[in-house]
């Protein structure tokens, strides 16, 4: 879940990726990496969504799902199967009309034009490529600073309906790739993270943000964070699995920020609206035809009191995670 959450899970390939022979173990994960499968509709997977690495029986459970001794990445159990996937990105997920209430939009509206205002001052001369953009706003941006942009996105006629993985045959090489709160929604996010980083110009910029499994607000609020998102979020990554990740693919990091990837504060004070009074803090921000639990207007007004209320808390676990480099987002600026 997040800001601009992205509606795109892709069904690509077979159950092995096959690359080059690798000697050591480390390496060999990198190149065969199995989907999680299952033996049945809606059951545990049997394997790491990021690493490939199997689930031995009574692997560890966490909040979200089963904790690959490998590489720490929790991958979601039960693992859903697409017709649930459907369901939960249905309806109410992104209505036409918006999701949220007040200026809430049109903020995130600037805090895409906010990113594509930077990647036009850092990234070389060329394209660039938004994976999962949702209602296009960051394409929209790019646009406006006279770069071409291309967005990834399911279901949507002005989109391209693929993958990263689809784009390799292509001749397109892009100054920059953005994975903006989506790598947590793919079946095969290592192998996709890897299909972008092959489609990098030299001297490209890869973007990433997704939500924090090891921050500090996960941790506190268990099964109530916000960013755990069932049966949406896939993967549930921490920062050490992705540098790694980056490291393999020959990729430099360039920057790393505790607040840019956005949701910190947020995560913050729905957590403690929902750990303190059971209320549902997003749902209250939405538009009553985006609510998954319609809110009637007394108790929506109580909830958004809540979480004004909390505020003042929240921003203290705000300055504590950053202090301690434990947020609830990693943002990665990655080069190749």
């Amino acid at each position: 879940m997040s800001g601009d959450t992205r509606r795109i899970v892709w069904r690509t390939g077979a159950r092995w990726r096959r690359g080059p022979a690798c000697g050591d173990r480390r390496r060999a994960r990198a190149h065969y990496r199995p989907r999680p499968v299952t033996t049945e509709a809606t059951a545990d997977p049997t394997a790491c969504a990021w690493c490939g690495v199997g689930f031995p029986i009574g692997a560890r459970r966490v909040p979200g799902g089963l904790r690959c001794e490998a590489c720490g990445v929790v991958t979601t159990a039960p693992w859903p199967t697409d017709d649930e996937l459907d369901a939960a990105y249905a309806g109410f997920y992104r209505p036409e009309s918006g999701r949220f209430s007040g200026p809430l939009d049109r903020l995130l509206a600037l805090s895409r034009g906010r990113l594509a205002t930077h990647l036009d001052a850092v990234a070389p001369v060329g394209p660039v490529l938004d994976v999962g953009a949702g209602d296009g706003t960051l394409v929209r941006a790019i646009r406006r600073t006279g770069r071409d942009a291309i967005g990834l996105e399911r279901a949507r006629p002005d989109m391209r309906d693929a993958a990263p993985s689809d784009l390799e045959a292509e001749d397109t090489r892009y100054a920059a790739v953005v994975f903006w709160h989506v790598l947590e929604h793919l079946r095969d996010p290592a192998d996709q993270l890897a299909a972008a980083a092959r489609l990098l110009r030299p001297g490209g910029i890869l973007v990433v943000a997704v939500p924090n499994a090891a921050s500090l607000q996960a941790r506190l609020f268990g099964h109530d964070w916000l960013a755990l998102d069932l049966p949406r979020h896939l993967t549930h990554l921490h920062p050490r699995a992705l540098e790694t990740r980056a490291h393999e693919l020959s990729l430099t990091v360039l920057r790393r920020s505790q607040l840019r990837g956005g949701q910190v504060l947020f995560g913050w004070i729905h957590g403690l609206t929902r750990r303190l009074t059971g209320l549902d803090l997003y749902d209250a921000i939405r538009r009553a035809e985006a609510q998954q639990t319609p809110h009637t207007g007394p108790r929506r007004a109580l909830t958004l009191l809540a979480g004004t209320a909390l505020a003042p808390l929240a921003l203290l676990g705000v300055a504590v995670e950053v202090a301690t480099r434990r947020s609830g987002t990693i943002y990665l600026e990655l080069q190749r």
